[in-house]
């Protein structure tokens, strides 16, 4: 644990290092501009801002992990992070799983389907990454405390890859969960059809096949993470069974980065945010847009806005939202007036609020060891687990 001085500083030492980031990207584009369209492969990561954690195929202080790149025309990839409790022997003890199914035998009494819990991690649309050392252990400490098979998602980052990107690869995931889900279940059955062959078995990934229940799956996003996992919950309902047999059963809003060019009438209070002010705002949202003039419209922008009208998917559809704000948080109210929105439509939309904490508490380098950090992630999960807690169907094959 740190204490809250320590918090504050270092999330002062945060902000200003994203915000020199933010001037360099800005920097860089006014003098050399991407030409239209930005590049289509992109990046996921930037190291000089966030240093990478390596996956481990073996089980370390109860998870596994491994990196898989999923889209062969961009740089869209992901981490799966497995819990030990997904298997189990005869001694109790866990041996060696490695990125593969485990062996038959009588050491193997069961293999454990897990909730499916898709992670979106913050950073402005502009830095931040599924792998990054902050990035992994949260992700951790998700798999263990929700006992769930977690799959973090490392989408294009601007300006390289300006919008839609982001929220298109965070689609693309959810697709490929889709797909995933539907070649395990033809190879367990041993189906043979037009959309099932030795080459789509080839294509299973073993560990999602073995412990994903995708009838179970949770949408987790943090600060512009939370935007592009809300993009996702929205596309989802206007799929509807098309998705079958994936099911989003909840969703969680960390500090949703949702924006505006007119600011709420409360909005001066939080000038002297710890980690983004106005001027942040503005440069990653600038960096984020294809279009210079984009940022003036902000209010009516769907990146920005979930409030937008004329969206295809009713607000009434939404699934079970839970947001967490942060009370030195400059887009707080904007969280604020889309939870209100969602339980006016009778959605399940909990509001829960940190005092004397700022953008990005519970994610954010040594801020995850903050005793506010722990008790949102058990808070968070007091909740979802009533949307994933199945008793006697969690047991594979």
């Amino acid at each position: 644990m740190i204490s809250s001085l320590v918090a504050n500083l270092s999330a002062i030492a945060a902000k200003y290092q994203h915000k020199r980031l933010l001037q360099t990207l800005t920097h860089q584009q006014q003098q050399n501009p991407p030409a239209p369209p930005s590049n289509a492969f992109g990046i996921t990561s930037r190291p000089s801002s966030h240093l990478p954690a390596g996956s481990n195929p073996s089980f370390v202080n109860g998870v596994a992990t491994k990196d898989l790149h999923i889209d062969p025309l961009s740089s869209l990839s992901i981490r799966i992070f497995l819990p030990d409790t997904a298997v189990s022997s005869e001694s109790g003890i866990c041996p060696r799983y490695g990125g593969y199914l485990p062996p038959p035998g009588k050491q193997w009494l069961r293999l454990r389907k897990l909730p499916v819990v898709l992670q979106f991690h913050g950073g402005g649309f502009v830095s931040g990454s599924n792998e990054s050392v902050e990035n992994d252990l949260f992700c951790r400490r998700v798999a263990k405390a929700w006992d769930s098979l977690v799959i973090a998602v490392g989408y294009r980052l601007a300006p390289e890859s300006k919008y839609p990107a982001a929220f298109e690869d965070g689609v693309k995931v959810l697709n490929w969960l889709v797909k995933q889900s539907n070649l395990g279940v033809y190879g367990r059955l041993g189906i043979k059809s037009g959309n099932y062959d030795s080459f789509g078995v080839s294509m299973v990934e073993p560990w999602l096949a073995a412990h994903g229940d995708p009838s179970r799956c949770v949408l987790l996003g943090a600060s512009s993470g939370a935007n592009v996992a809300n993009y996702v919950a929205e596309k989802a309902v206007g799929e509807g069974n098309l998705l079958n047999p994936v099911k989003i059963v909840a969703q969680v809003l960390m500090y949703p980065f949702f924006m505006g060019t007119t600011p709420p009438h409360c909005e001066a209070n939080y000038t002297t945010s710890y980690f983004y002010d106005k001027s942040m705002c503005k440069m990653a949202w600038k960096l984020f847009l294809p279009e210079v003039g984009e940022f003036d419209n902000l209010d009516h922008h769907p990146a920005a806005n979930p409030l937008v009208p004329g969206k295809h998917s009713p607000l009434k559809h939404m699934p079970p939202t839970l947001t967490i704000i942060a009370e030195h948080d400059l887009m707080r109210e904007r969280a604020i007036a889309y939870s209100e929105e969602l339980r006016r439509v009778n959605v399940d939309a909990p509001l829960l609020e940190y005092k004397n904490v700022s953008h990005e508490f519970a994610t954010l380098g040594v801020l995850l060891k903050t005793p506010q950090a722990q008790a949102c992630l058990e808070d968070i999960g007091i909740w979802v687990k009533k949307y994933i807690s199945v008793r006697g169907n969690e047991l594979s094959y």
